[in-house]
């Protein structure tokens, strides 16, 4: 079992939405700079990694929440990359309070990318080796995505502050086109306790996005599917199950 690494956070106001609770793209930045932090710990930064000529780029988050942290609370995030096998890494994050209850589970994949080429690379041994991660022959496979069946869409535009120093879209951004479609009066009255999303191909400055989504009810609440599209070519999806909010 791979290396824990622990953090404390304290939700800033800029964290939260309209409702005061965390946002997910925030929650997302807050738990990729741990895992950046631990990788500098082991010395095996950015920096590090780019010297093979790779980058890391995540494919899959699975986010199971209990409850959404809220503007003002202090939280403990903490780190593990679980296992990995030729290709894949497979790293979780917790979120718990002050009393130390889990707030929300995020399960990850990430791989590493060429950056010259935009291909995946195998996973480098000098790179893992030092989060003692479990290696594996399998490859996970989680809950398989709806397909949207009758949807309607947003555009979006990819601006210059969406890209990231990988020269792609940062993950978070993807929720914004993802979440924002869904309207003030449903993201005011639902709020998310599990969320599965695929990245299919990166999205590039300059190009205009397509954020599709369905809305269904479900006999807890709600759920909508979502596919973000360029030329009627899909480059990522996700399903979302909704609570009524608190």
């Amino acid at each position: 079992m791979g290396k824990k690494f622990t953090t404390p956070y304290e939700v800033a106001y800029y964290d939260g939405d309209i409702t005061r609770k965390m946002t997910i793209p925030s929650m997302l930045a807050v738990v990729i700079k741990t895992s950046e932090e631990q990788s500098d710990a082991l010395e095996r930064g950015a920096d590090y990694v780019a010297s093979f000529g790779l980058g890391w780029v995540i494919t899959n988050y699975e986010i199971h929440i209990t409850r959404l942290p809220i503007v003002g609370e202090k939280l403990t995030i903490t780190t593990q990359a679980m296992s990995y096998n030729k290709y894949f890494c497979y790293r979780n994050f917790w979120i718990h309070d002050e009393e130390g209850n889990e707030c929300v589970l995020i399960k990850s994949t990430f791989v590493l990318m060429d950056k010259e080429n935009r291909k995946m690379s195998s996973v480098l041994p000098e790179i893992i080796e030092p989060y003692e991660s479990e290696k594996i022959t399998k490859i996970y496979r989680g809950e398989k995505i709806e397909k949207i069946e009758a949807g309607e869409f947003l555009p979006y535009r990819v601006r210059y502050f969406d890209i990231d120093g990988n020269q792609h879209v940062n993950n978070a951004i993807y929720f914004n086109w993802l979440l924002d479609v869904l309207g003030y009066d449903f993201l005011t009255t639902y709020e998310p306790t599990f969320i599965n999303v695929k990245f299919d191909k990166e999205v590039e400055y300059g190009q205009e996005i397509e954020s599709h989504f369905e809305i269904l009810d479900d006999e807890n609440g709600k759920q909508t599917r979502h596919e973000i599209r360029i030329a009627g070519q899909l480059y990522c999806e996700a399903n979302m199950t909704w609570k009524k909010s608190q």
